[in-house]
């Protein structure tokens, strides 16, 4: 298999259509290029029609099979992204799909692949086993397998997307993109091999479901026996022959960021861009903050690919990375068990204008002597500095605290 240039000039003329697949903005981020010393331009693909770039491929597969008359129903399996982008596709083309998913799978994601028409079966507890269920459903019937990256036609479709990158910022010097299996990254990196070859391509991945650094180290794809991170949409756990041989020819450099990494900057990106993106859309900003990629003096294009993050993910993303900020501070402090105690720390706390969102009394701790306890407060304030003041005014007081965040 193979996929060239003019097989993503071929996508373009297809998915000229704005209702399917339309042209998403570009918009400078004055507050990260301060960050990174560069100037920098989110490509916010997480806008499109179903929150990311899968209806690229996935159209561009599909009214192929159509036009030539070899398609009765449509297959694929998906954590969410995938499963909207080829749901949107066949129901416009008038196919019927299924769309296999892995339990686990976000009910925000299973309810919109239903809502763009198609059947949704839930398989297994992750990608791979969702992956199984599909193949065995495509080989029975008139049925098309749309492989969420291993097929030039889904890879061509996506490269329609570095095409606009190209387009949209001709004076890039790099551009970061997430790689699941690989499909996204192909494509783009083919887009600008041809159109700006001096363009330095990063790929990033989620550190618990990172296989192209071991993948190029030993030339053949490499998978992962389970995947646990918060960006669902790149936890594909391996990529293929085809996707690894242009990533090996055409991206420069592979990062791994942690799901600490990417917490941080899904908060980041609600606070300053003012855009919820998903954990796999903001992996591209979490490379762009590490210490392992320099982008100092450079102009850089980070790709926001996927805009589905659902509330439960939005709660515990945000906790966990107010905890790591200690905007939400967890602290236990230590009292001789009288009455007051509780008021006399709250009081410290009102006075620094932190407000309590809960307060636990323990009693029955291993190594506490009799008589005493610990009260255990969370306390919503701005950040380390308020915390602390809090803690050293608590202290003032004659007790002893013990921070006790997650980190």
């Amino acid at each position: 298999m193979s996929v060239t240039f003019a097989d993503i000039e071929a996508a373009e003329e297809r998915l000229d259509d704005e209702s399917v697949v339309k042209r998403t903005p570009v918009e400078r981020s004055t507050s990260l290029g301060g960050m990174v010393g560069g100037d920098v331009y989110l490509k916010m693909e997480h806008l499109q029609w179903t929150g990311s770039f899968k209806t690229r491929g996935a159209y561009n597969k599909l009214s192929q099979a159509v036009a030539e008359g070899r398609i009765e129903h449509a297959v694929a399996a998906s954590a969410g992204n995938h499963a909207q982008g080829v749901a949107l596709a066949a129901t416009t083309l008038g196919v019927e799909s299924t769309i296999v998913m892995p339990r686990t799978a976000p009910q925000t994601k299973i309810d919109a692949t239903r809502e763009y028409g198609a059947t949704v079966e839930l398989h297994g507890q992750d990608f791979r086993a969702a992956m199984t269920r599909a193949q065995e459903l495509a080989a029975t019937g008139d049925t098309t397998f749309v492989h969420a990256y291993d097929d030039p036609d889904i890879v061509a479709g996506q490269g329609t997307l570095g095409v606009e990158m190209v387009e949209d910022c001709p004076e890039v010097d790099t551009v970061i993109v997430p790689i699941g299996g690989g499909g996204l990254i192909s494509g783009i990196a083919l887009a600008y091999a041809e159109l700006a070859p001096e363009v330095r391509i990063v790929g990033v991945q989620a550190e618990a479901a990172a296989t192209v650094p071991e993948s190029l180290d030993k030339g053949i794809p490499q998978t992962l026996e389970s995947v646990d991170t918060i960006a669902d949409g790149i936890a594909t756990g391996g990529v293929s022959e085809l996707t690894l041989g242009i990533i090996e020819d055409h991206v420069d450099r592979i990062v791994t960021v942690s799901d600490d990494d990417i917490a941080s900057a899904i908060l980041l990106l609600l606070e300053r861009a003012k855009q919820l993106v998903e954990g796999a859309g903001a992996a591209s900003v979490a490379a762009l903050l590490s210490d392992d990629l320099d982008v100092s003096g450079e102009t850089v294009m980070p790709l926001l690919g996927g805009g589905n993050l659902d509330m439960p993910m939005l709660q515990t993303v945000l906790v966990h990375a107010m905890t790591d900020r200690q905007q939400l501070l967890h602290m236990r402090v230590h009292i001789d068990d009288q009455p007051g105690r509780m008021a006399e720390i709250s009081r410290v706390i009102a006075d620094h204008d932190a407000n309590i969102r809960n307060v636990r009394h323990e009693r029955a701790v291993e190594d506490l002597n009799v008589g005493d306890a610990y009260l255990v407060f969370r306390v919503i304030t701005s950040g380390s500095g308020h915390s602390r003041a809090i803690t050293e005014a608590i202290e003032d007081r004659g007790y002893a605290v013990e921070i006790v965040n997650a980190r």
